[in-house]
């Protein structure tokens, strides 16, 4: 009998890492409202939802003719901050936040990669209608504290994952077709995006996370004259990759439309070799 318990208990160990080893692989999408496809849904100016339209979406169909069987699970949550993301608050996760989802499913799936964008929303909100330096540090300084406290919980959950990050576009160039007060408010904007992004680079190399360069796509600090448009290329990309410069009811909106989605998608498949 004793043998028999002995050979049912290794089968059973066998058939568990079995198991374990058949799991199918993950791509495991985190972050704000960019990681979960968030457009204008035409129901009126800041109504908006997720779609299967955003760049984790765009993304996964690059990866999976790379990875077989490969499954894309994005827990990302609108309006969420690097500190709403560590406490919750604003999504409902059933672990209490993003990151303790994230670190649940981290440990308990295969996940061959990870992607996050996170900050934004500290930000954001400092830049428009009126523009507050003395917000922005705050909300930079924010960052700083909680950025490498969700690195190292991702760290933690599964070290071996690869993570990758990015940095961020400015929806707010298109302020500067507003008239004199509106190119002051993208030329403030623009200097805050670069020293923003400037930061996101040094967290995020200090925990060897490679940062795709969103900002370099949308070509943020290119003010090079379009032709026949009379308006800089940053602007004019900003136009027509976001929904910023939209008429109601689908604008003024700072997401990214199908186009800007699928730019941020190939800089990220660009970085991560694809072809």
């Amino acid at each position: 009998m004793r043998t028999r318990l002995l050979s049912l208990g290794f089968l059973i160990t066998v058939l568990s890492v079995a198991h374990a080893t058949a799991q199918p692989p993950y791509y495991l999408a985190l972050g704000d409202s960019l990681a979960i496809g968030i457009q204008p849904s035409g129901a009126g100016v800041g109504i908006d939802v997720p779609t299967k339209q955003g760049y984790a979406d765009d993304l996964y169909l690059f990866l999976r003719a790379r990875i077989p069987g490969l499954q894309l699970v994005k827990l990302g949550c609108s309006g969420e901050t690097t500190g709403s993301m560590m406490t919750g608050g604003i999504c409902p996760y059933p672990e209490g936040s993003q990151l303790a989802a994230a670190e649940n499913f981290l440990q308990t799936h295969r996940v061959d990669l990870v992607t996050i964008d996170i900050g934004a929303n500290d930000v954001d909100h400092c830049i428009s209608p009126v523009f507050s330096l003395e917000c922005i540090e705050a909300g930079t300084g924010l960052v700083e504290s909680n950025l490498p406290l969700i690195l190292e919980g991702l760290r933690a959950a599964s070290p071996n994952t690869p993570i990758v990050a990015m940095n961020y576009y400015d929806p707010f160039l298109a302020a500067s077709l507003l008239g004199p007060a509106g190119q002051a408010l993208a030329e403030e904007s623009q200097l805050a995006t670069d020293q923003f992004n400037g930061v996101l680079q040094i967290i995020y190399e200090t925990f060897s996370v490679p940062v795709v360069d969103v900002a370099s796509a949308f070509q943020v600090d290119n003010g090079t004259p379009v032709p026949f448009f009379n308006v800089p290329l940053n602007v004019f990309l900003t136009v027509i990759w976001t929904w910023a410069a939209a008429p109601a009811p689908f604008g003024p909106d700072i997401h990214p439309n199908v186009l800007g989605y699928a730019v941020i998608a190939r800089a990220f498949a660009e970085k991560l070799g694809s072809p």
